[in-house]
């Protein structure tokens, strides 16, 4: 048992801690978006599936002596692909869609260790169960959990702070060495265990025909952990969407997700369908009403009963009250708790709708707790369909299937046909039509009702959530194209292009929402649509940096620009300026030239803009030094900060490449939830630069957004000047330091969002 039980928890351990792993080698490569996390997914999900396939094949088809052969020699193969490193050479060139690219490098970097490691929990249990009759082989695949559990929790706290990465890819080859030979060692007393008599051989053959499970239980087997997929791959992009690409909120979902699959693997007690039906109900009861009524954080059982303005909440909300009481024929004290915590989740709708106005722990804390949530109910009515041992592998395996056909849908599929993030409206609704689907399949003695009473009252509630389903994302739809030109959805995040006040000519404007970011306004008149807006105006960092730069001389300016947007930097470029702007979303240039004219109208007035499509920091990297005089770094994913954009190593490029040693590099740091003035000022004291942090206010009449920008130069010319001398004395007058004395100092290696969180 010490054999098998080794085995696993640190082929798990392994499994789980080179994702997060793998996943920050190869996040600066591809843009530092959260879909280069769902693409890593599944790409994990899919080699899951293949090793578990592997050994559903391996232990039915094949003796126990071929079995330890073939998978020594694969153990061999791994070894010897060692270590987990990605070549340089793997990183992309150009701004093609890089989905195809990720799974690529990830197959030829870690596939087969990864496989490998895929087929240990199935594998080993059933080599346990032939060695061990009688003997249940399901606390093994907790114990798989548990492990898995330990290497993401771990990572974010222990591993990547303390290791650099590539110490980490060489400790990591250390550890699947030993696997190796603990697997290997489990082979070979596979091996030379005795084979069953025949006869009895043939007994469990003829009661595994007897008791093998049904196509619909089966396909149960896929659907539920396929919702599960969905939930945690929606959560996650959502999450990362708004806050940031890190480890951490990589990890905490997965963490979450992987917790239910403890719970409920580990035992049937962890999953009272009183308890989490109602949290689940209620919630999703709830919907209707605090997106369309109340708009509150809290909703309780009662907000949700006997409203008319949420028919179809009360429908869902009355027909999972019902199941539960008839499931189980009483609402104990589980009810009660339910009730107190369906305020958490209640929390959900609440934050779907109010987005980034509500606090980053509130939304980690909401997103957390719908996640768990519904994958307890999936996990849940999984465990309860569960075979018997002898159907182990097959079962394994249709879980991953489930796994691997979620995570498509999240990273392939719904990028393709919808425009906008719209999955985590679907995992909700899927999980409380599947659990009605698994009550139904789920026919145990309590459950006396004649079956014609489960048709007349289960087949309208199903087809009723359906078609609620249907109206829900319509409406959500619909919602969406209120006042929208423009609404697209690719590898990098949702695109929205909005018209405002069109019968006003004085106000009429465009604007560009990257998620729930805006990303530039353009006015509509001809005289004020050359006016710099947003963030970008002329008493904001940058608007200062170019002006007090140019002078009242004539000589040509050289800016770069990190990040496209509308173009909106472009409105100070003058004749013979030369503007260069830095995106890696192949969409963003196609609306900046479609629904705006920044770029168009700097042409004509004879300056030289160009538009560099990839990755800034690679193409930067690759290209010969420009000598800007400005560099402004304003690359946001809807709130999100691209980490790899703001490392010391990234610093080094701009600085010691590509800004003049009188210029100007200057850094919008304006963020809801996270303080990066630290993180700008620290590379600013490494590399010996003066940093200044500018803060300008809106102004509603130019459309301009108040912003916080950093800019560090040498120049000190450029720092007695009088607009920024009355930025200092402004702060010395307020009684405020120029700046904070804080300093939090990223690298490739390591950079922790908690340090700079609000």
């Amino acid at each position: 048992m010490l054999l098998y039980a080794s085995a696993i928890f640190l082929g798990a351990f392994l499994l789980f801690q080179v994702q997060p792993l793998i996943g920050k080698f190869i996040l600066p490569w591809f843009g530092g978006g959260p879909a280069v996390w769902t693409t890593c997914m599944l790409f994990f999900q899919v080699l899951l599936l293949a090793g578990y396939a592997y050994a559903h094949w391996l232990s039915t088809k094949l003796g126990r002596r071929r079995q330890a052969v073939i998978h020594i020699a694969l153990l061999v193969a791994a070894v010897a692909a060692l270590p987990v490193i990605p070549s340089a050479r793997w990183k992309p060139v150009g701004g093609a869609e890089p989905t195809w690219g990720i799974l690529v490098l990830l197959s030829a970097t870690v596939g087969l260790p990864y496989l490998v490691l895929a087929t240990t929990s199935p594998l080993l249990q059933a080599w346990f169960s032939a060695a061990h009759p009688g003997r249940s082989p399901y606390r093994l695949y907790a114990l798989s959990n548990v492990g898995s559990l330990l290497a993401l929790v771990s990572y974010p706290f222990v591993v990547e702070p303390g290791l650099a990465l590539r110490a980490q890819g060489l400790l990591w080859s250390v550890g699947f060495g030993l696997f190796a030979i603990l697997c290997g060692y489990a082979a070979l007393r596979t091996r030379q265990a005795a084979a069953p008599p025949a006869g009895e051989a043939g007994g469990e053959a003829a009661a595994d025909a007897e008791r093998a499970p049904g196509l619909g239980v089966r396909l149960l087997w896929v659907a539920l952990p396929a919702c599960g997929s969905v939930m945690l791959l929606a959560v996650t992009n959502q999450m990362c969407c708004d806050v940031a690409i890190v480890p951490f909120l990589w990890v905490l979902p997965l963490t979450v997700y992987l917790l239910s699959f403890i719970l409920c693997f580990h035992s049937t007690r962890w999953y009272p369908r009183v308890f989490w039906w109602v949290l689940l109900f209620t919630a999703m009861g709830g919907i209707e009403l605090a997106r369309r009524v109340l708009r509150l954080p809290v909703l309780g059982v009662f907000a949700v009963i006997g409203t008319p303005e949420a028919p179809a909440g009360d429908l869902t909300f009355a027909h999972g009250l019902w199941t539960v009481v008839t499931g189980s024929g009483y609402l104990g004290s589980d009810l009660g708790c339910s009730e107190a915590l369906s305020a958490v989740l209640g929390g959900i709708p609440w934050v779907m709708s109010e987005g980034v106005d509500v606090s980053i722990l509130g939304q980690i804390v909401s997103f957390s707790a719908v996640l768990f949530i519904t994958c307890m109910v999936c996990h849940g009515e999984l465990v309860r369909l569960k075979p018997d041992p002898r159907h182990l592998t097959s079962f394994y395996l249709l879980i991953s299937v489930g796994g691997a056909l979620g995570g498509a849908f999240v990273s392939l599929l719904a990028p393709r046909i919808f425009p906008a993030y719209l999955e985590l409206h679907v995992g909700l609704w899927l999980c409380c039509a599947l659990a009605m689907v698994a009550y139904w399949a789920d026919r145990k003695p309590h459950q006396g009702w004649p079956r014609r009473w489960w048709t007349i009252l289960y087949l309208p509630a199903f087809v009723g959530l359906l078609a609620v389903l249907a109206v829900t994302l319509k409406r959500d739809a619909d919602e969406m194209m209120k006042g929208c030109l423009s609404l697209s959805r690719n590898f990098y995040g949702v695109l929205r292009v909005s018209e405002y006040h069109n019968s006003d000519p004085e106000r009429h404007y465009f604007s560009l929402q990257h998620g729930r970011i805006s990303h530039g306004n353009q006015f509509a008149d001809e005289e004020r649509r050359r006016w710099p807006t947003s963030y970008y105006g002329e008493k904001s960092g940058v608007g200062l940096a170019i002006l007090n730069l140019r002078g009242d001389g004539d000589r040509p300016q050289r800016v770069g620009v990190v990040g496209l947007g509308t173009g909106t930097i472009a409105a100070y470029a003058r004749a013979g300026d030369h503007y260069r702007f830095y995106d890696i979303n192949p969409a963003v240039p196609l609306i900046a030239t479609t629904w705006f004219h920044y770029l168009e109208d700097s042409r004509a007035a004879g300056a030289d803009v160009q538009v560099v499509l990839g990755d800034a920091r690679l193409s930067l990297e690759r290209q010969e030094p420009q000598q800007f005089d400005v560099l402004a770094l304003d690359a946001f994913s809807s709130d999100a900060i691209p980490i790899h954009l703001l490392t010391r190593e990234a610093f080094d490029i701009y600085l010691n490449r590509h800004v003049k040693p009188d210029g100007v590099l200057a850094v919008h740091i304006s963020n809801r939830y996270l303080e990066l003035e630290p993180v700008v000022l620290a590379q600013a004291d490494h590399f010996g630069w003066r940093a200044i942090v500018v803060e300008s206010k809106s102004d509603k009449s130019r459309k301009v957004d108040s912003a916080t920008w950093v800019l560090l130069t040498r120049n000190a010319e450029f720092l007695d000047s009088e607009p920024i001398r009355r930025v200092l004395e402004k702060a010395e007058d307020e009684g405020e330091e120029p700046v904070t004395t804080q300093r939090v100092l990223w690298t490739d290696d390591y950079s922790n969002l908690f340090q700079v969180l609000k």
